[in-house]
């Protein structure tokens, strides 16, 4: 596809609003308290707009629209316990954070359980961090491609590089600024998408509502091979039910607003703890509304290929084609130039968002948590800020060349296995920050057996699923919560071996909390 000069202008206009930020914020960068966390200075609303843009990418961007699409709403629940979450996580999480000023997420765990807990923490973090900013990358280079006709190559080296670009030089403040203008397009490329839906329906809004209610696709089913089926709201482990789900998310954002350096690293750049709150409630009055609509989307593209059917949009109904394609497909055929140039920069803003705030995270962690904690005290500041920017630049390579691996590799097989192993060494977080949290209990010893356990049990489940251990040793629960039980274990097995090992108490806890 050649681009209309109208959406290469839009482009070329939002490229240039964000490398401009990343150039001017630059300047300020003279020290790593600065590159960080921005002088500790950020308003609650900057912050909270910030944290929106950082948990919207490239996958919610195109998943969002494809779920509602084919199926229904179902994927929404999981979200509906952030206010929760978030909730819990102001009152209870952020004090242990804002207490001492810390920098990076993992500081806590040294204080508390020792110095490997924290070596820990922050590598699991960035290794889970390198396989979601490739995996992101790849998937916006692969919409970037079937849009604009570049080679995928072209498309992730001009993704990579001008990410790179700004977030290396900019540091934490062009990530939190450029985050906010890129929130604020996600929102304008959608209702621009909706807006062309309903002028192009003979009955508007009107006849979305009418027929996906009559379709069942406003609603909370499980679409099975016989139709829909209504999920329930009983407990259980074995079946997908709305509490379970809720359950899920829960835990899910628990573990976003206690271990993710993404999230506690604009605790720390907030200039008091009453706007690191407002900034949590800028984020979740703002998210739900935004993920909302982006399902809505989906719902509005189903009826609109209902109205105006094509053998492609009922390809991906049906499954023979991926449902993440509808929404690039829209963009290519049905939206007038101008438009087609905003929802691209949209799909670009969705990724970008995520990115920037990844490689500053994991080079914050890699200079704070073991750089210079363990492997060159005492040196200036200024060589650990250039540390940091080699951290963040090496990063981007990193991010580059594995979009480019999972193209040129059976990219769903590549893509399981680095989500699975990532897993497998970052589960049981939430587990062990409430543990540290809330109880007295834990040494370095009785937490690392708790961490060994939840990973051997997540193998186990993994490898069940695949049925590659004995029918016996089958897992009796869906797969989908093996995240929720393997925190559950890691927080149990990590008391019992305290209380077994007779390990003494925390003697500083009371002087965290």
């Amino acid at each position: 596809m050649t681009l209309h000069w109208l959406d290469l202008t839009v482009l070329i206009g939002y490229l240039a609003l964000v490398a401009g930020m990343g150039y001017y914020f630059s300047k300020k960068n003279v020290t790593t308290e600065e590159y960080f966390v921005g002088g500790r200075s950020f308003s609650g609303w900057v912050i909270g707009l910030s944290l929106v843009g950082t948990s919207i990418s490239s996958v919610t961007f195109l998943s969002f629209p494809a779920d509602a699409y084919k199926t229904t709403w179902i994927r929404f629940i999981t979200t509906w316990s952030m206010p929760l979450g978030v909730l819990i996580a102001a009152y209870m999480f952020l004090p242990f954070f804002r207490r001492n000023n810390v920098t990076s997420a993992y500081e806590f765990l040294e204080h508390r359980f020792g110095p490997s807990v924290r070596v820990y923490g922050g590598v699991t973090f960035i290794f889970a961090q390198l396989v979601r900013i490739s995996i992101i990358l790849y998937l916006v280079s692969l919409l970037l491609h079937q849009i604009t006709g570049f080679s995928f190559v072209t498309c992730v080296l001009i993704s990579g590089i001008f990410v790179a670009f700004y977030t290396v030089i900019g540091g934490i403040n062009a990530v939190i600024w450029t985050d906010v203008i890129q929130t604020v397009v996600l929102v304008l490329g959608g209702l621009l998408t909706l807006g062309v839906i309903i002028n192009h329906l003979p009955g508007g809004l009107g006849q979305i509502f009418s027929v996906a209610i009559e379709d069942g696709k406003l609603s909370l089913s499980e679409m099975t091979s016989s139709g829909f089926r209504s999920i329930g709201w009983r407990l259980s482990l074995t079946q997908k039910t709305g509490t379970m789900l809720f359950l899920v998310g829960l835990t899910s954002w628990l573990t976003e607003y206690s271990a993710n350096q993404n999230i506690i690293q604009r605790y720390a750049a907030a200039k008091s703890t009453f706007e690191a709150r407002k900034a949590m409630l800028v984020c979740v009055v703002s998210s739900l509304p935004i993920w909302a609509f982006y399902m809505f989307i989906g719902t509005s593209l189903y009826v609109f290929f209902q109205a105006f059917p094509t053998t492609e949009a009922t390809e991906m109904l049906n499954g023979v084609q991926k449902a993440e394609q509808i929404f690039p497909y829209f963009i290519l055929n049905f939206l007038p130039p101008g438009f087609t140039g905003l929802v691209i920069a949209a799909a670009l803003a969705a990724a970008m968002s995520s990115l920037d705030s990844s490689i500053n995270a994991i080079s914050t962690v890699g200079v704070v948590d073991i750089y210079r904690r363990h492997l060159n005290k005492d040196q200036s500041d200024k060589h650990y800020l250039r540390v940091a920017w080699m951290i963040a630049g090496g990063t981007a390579v990193f991010m580059m060349v594995g979009a480019l691996i999972l193209n040129a590799t059976e990219s769903k097989t590549l893509q399981d296995t680095a989500t699975i192993l990532a897993s497998i060494t970052g589960g049981g977080l939430l587990g062990l920050y409430l543990l540290g949290f809330f109880t007295k209990y834990g040494n370095a010893k009785s937490v690392w057996i708790g961490l060994i356990a939840t990973s051997l049990f997540t193998t186990w489940t993994i490898l069940s699923s695949r049925g590659l251990v004995p029918d016996w040793l089958h897992i009796p629960f869906d797969l989908y919560y093996t995240g929720l039980i393997g925190n559950i274990i890691m927080f149990a097995i990590a008391i019992i071996a305290a209380i077994l090992l007779m390990e003494k108490k925390t003697e500083n806890f009371d002087n965290m909390i």
